[in-house]
């Protein structure tokens, strides 16, 4: 792992942590093994090291959207393994959680807003799903979009205090509920609500985690 990578993963675990405020430089370069002076030859400050986190986890959470479109079976089957892919991900890797809570929590400005675009990803889904007949024709799209949003949003905010709220069960159990009110009764019995194998262990092992050095502010 190269000193900014080392960097950017330590910044995460610190931010994912203490939060954004509370993190210390002197933490995250201890955690990544270099010196302040390297800190700062990558990052002037603790907003550009906030940036690039975010950054690498908008990148990762846009390549897991489209493995799961790209893969799955179906437009309602994408939804599913794209909710699967992205919790495994919140649970297990740092930089994508860290990265994900600024974006959504933070006050410094960001370019991007994540759960807008989980909110335009789960709409365009659906519209495709309705195209090939897999939703009702009565079903109010809309209706669905804010049922799945809210839903999903839901589980990720427990999850922060609990990760057992994006686990597999979990949101099998949820997409359990929901489906019989989105889906036809034909296409349910050829939907997964555990999501698709291939697709979700295709995601690969969980990345290494950066040594636990950080500290605080007092």
């Amino acid at each position: 792992m190269n000193t900014r990578h080392a960097l950017i993963r330590s910044a995460a675990q610190a931010f994912d942590e203490f939060g954004y405020t509370r993190a210390k430089l002197a933490g995250i370069s201890a955690g990544a093994g270099v010196s302040s002076g390297a800190l700062h030859f990558h990052f002037d400050t603790k907003a550009a090291m906030a940036a690039a986190v975010e950054s690498e986890a908008t990148r990762a959470l846009h390549a897991l959207a489209r493995h799961a479109q790209r893969k799955s079976p179906s437009p309602l089957q994408a939804l599913i393994d794209s909710s699967h892919v992205i919790a495994q991900q919140l649970r297990r890797d740092v930089v994508v959680r860290a990265g994900f809570h600024l974006n959504c929590r933070t006050a410094h400005h960001s370019e991007v807003n994540l759960h807008q675009e989980w909110l335009e990803c789960v709409r365009r889904t659906l519209e495709r799903s309705a195209a090939h007949g897999q939703t009702p024709p009565h079903a109010v799209q809309e209706e669905l979009t804010t049922t799945v949003v809210g839903a999903t949003a839901g589980f990720e905010a427990l999850a922060r205090q609990d990760h057992n709220w994006l686990s597999r069960p979990a949101l099998t159990g949820l997409w359990h509920t929901l489906l019989p009110q989105m889906a036809t009764p034909k296409a349910l019995t050829q939907l997964q609500a555990a999501g698709t194998e291939s697709v979700i262990s295709a995601t690969g092992p969980a990345p290494a985690q950066p040594a636990a050095a950080h500290a605080a502010v007092g």
